[in-house]
């Protein structure tokens, strides 16, 4: 009865998809809907689109496991900072310049932005090879966690997970675009909601309630410093935890890394209008309270289970510290976990895909390799290589799980910092800063590529603290907000006709009819 129950609901959620993907089918037939909706995307798809994005099994499985257990709870740090930072303030500054100004420059893509921006078609040759190489490890590490809960509920083998949830997912995304994806990201961040929040309460009543369970996590000790004083709560139960420090680098990665990776910044190309970012950033922000603030609070609880936890300190086996916390649950919430972290999983990857096929087709091929490619070819073109994404990011998938080659955060810790290194930095002057230059943008691309790949294949040559991929790409971002500037105000400037037509966009001038002044003639009109 159980494997009914758990099959069942799985069953519901497939046909689901796959009937929203070939039901949008009519909005993909030109590379603007298939890539951006129209441009006609609501406020509640758009910020469910972005949480849903922002959030899968990496943070579900992989970082609140890792982050709870080292940080304790703590740990909520990150889904507070994520929410504020990587939601409200992102939507702030970025939404509604983003939009605003990539319409104005007609570019659907990140690359096509910067080629825009900076009148430089290498810019975009290279941001788009940067796009498909870091956005591969990211993909292998949504498969990752996403087969730990199947493994522990169905006994399945690691390499059918991977596959089912790419196949599904390809089909969705190959016959309905954007559209396809953002209708099924508002129903699977609904049940993100419902099933942290279900989960979190059946945790805490198994351990005796909040109070309790907050309680014998303060006795837990420290590595190495003994245990704490009876009464005095403990690190793990501390408000900045045993190690602020390297949580503030988890923060700045997870929070401030949004603002720079391209398959969450379009989402605000495909917003509707301007007067939709508002309620979107509102939304957005809620979601990502709720979601990633309730992942970390649930991990920071990990070590209540250790002695069911074979933690190896020179190997820690981090990513299975949530399945074990959910093993003892009823049928039912276990099936719904699946679920979310399926849905999770599912939304993420299919904006990873469809970000890196639209780029690799509109910014690498078309007009380089392929002199004239119409609509039917260029949406040709972009589904094909979304199953050799697909494909790739799959293999990879199952080679790092049979080597044991690393665990879920790191590789979502070089993905992300190669990603929002590089470009973080640039396309934020480059909406605000007239004076931004090309040669600036170049530093921030090498130098932040350069990091990371220097981390993944010499580590021990890094100080300590940079070390951990995470960290390496915290600094990447932070220095890109240095470099930028710096190189700016060295080299030369871009022509400045350009740059006063690129921000033209800012100063439109509405004239309209006077209906509300008293006192001047009938017809007269006014500027504002």
């Amino acid at each position: 009865m159980d494997l009914v129950i758990k099959l069942g609901m799985l069953f519901v959620f497939f046909a689901v998809t796959i009937g929203i993907g070939l039901y949008c089918r009519k909005h993909s037939t030109d590379v603007n809907g298939f890539v951006l909706g129209g441009r006609s995307v609501g406020p509640w798809l758009t910020a469910f689109a972005y949480g849903t994005s922002y959030f899968s099994a990496v943070v579900f499985v992989g970082y609140a496991g890792q982050f709870g257990w080292k940080y304790g709870i703590a740990a909520t740090w990150a889904g507070i900072g994520n929410a504020l930072l990587g939601s409200l303030l992102a939507w702030a500054v970025l939404g509604r310049r983003t939009r605003v100004m990539t319409q104005h420059l007609d570019s659907a893509t990140m690359p096509q932005f910067f080629q825009a921006r900076f009148r430089s078609p290498a810019l975009k040759l290279a941001a788009s090879a940067i796009v498909f190489i870091f956005l591969i490890p990211y993909t292998a590490s949504l498969y990752n966690g996403l087969s730990r809960l199947f493994a522990m509920a169905f006994s399945i083998d690691y390499a059918w997970c991977v596959i089912i949830m790419a196949v599904l997912t390809a089909i969705y995304v190959i016959a309905g675009g954007y559209m396809a994806t953002a209708i099924n990201d508002f129903i699977q961040g609904i049940i993100m909601i419902v099933g942290i929040v279900a989960v979190i309460a059946a945790v805490l009543s198994a351990n005796g309630g909040f109070l309790n369970a907050l309680s014998e996590l303060g006795k837990i000790p420290v590595e190495g410093t003994g245990m704490p004083l009876d009464g005095t709560p403990g690190a793990f139960a501390s408000f900045f935890g045993p190690d602020p420090v390297n949580l503030l680098g988890v923060v700045i990665l997870t929070s401030l890394g949004t603002w720079g990776l391209p398959q969450m910044v379009q989402k605000f190309y495909a917003i509707k209008s301007e007067k939709q970012i508002g309620k979107g950033m509102i939304i957005s922000t809620i979601f990502a309270a709720i979601v990633a603030g309730g992942c970390y609070f649930l991990g920071g609880f990990g070590r209540l289970y250790a002695e069911q936890i074979n933690m190896d300190p020179a190997r820690p086996n981090y990513d299975s510290v949530i399945p074990t916390m959910l093993e003892g649950l009823p049928t039912v919430l276990i099936a719904l976990v699946i679920v979310l972290v399926l849905a999770a999983s599912m939304s993420t990857l299919s904006s990873l895909v469809l970000t890196s096929s639209s780029t690799l087709t509109l910014d690498f091929i078309k007009g380089k390799l392929v002199k004239n490619m119409d609509e039917k070819k260029q949406l040709l073109v972009m589904r094909a290589l979304i199953v050799v994404f697909i494909a790739i990011s799959v293999v990879l998938a199952i080679v790092q799980h049979k080597s044991a080659v690393t665990f879920i955060a790191q590789l979502m810790g070089v993905s992300w910092g190669a990603l929002a290194g590089a470009f973080l930095a640039p396309f934020l002057y480059g909406l605000y800063w007239k004076r931004t230059t090309r040669a600036s943008v170049w530093c921030s691309f090498i130098f932040s590529t350069v990091v990371m790949l220097a981390n993944v294949v010499a580590k021990s040559a890094f100080p300590t603290i940079l070390q951990s991929p995470i960290n390496a790409g915290a600094f990447c971002m932070i220095a890109g907000l240095v470099i930028v500037p710096v190189v700016s105000l060295i080299t030369p400037k871009l022509d400045k006709a350009h740059v006063e037509n690129v921000f033209s966009c800012y100063d439109r001038t509405v004239t309209v009819h006077v209906t509300d002044s008293i006192g001047e003639e009938a017809g007269s009109t006014k500027t504002r």
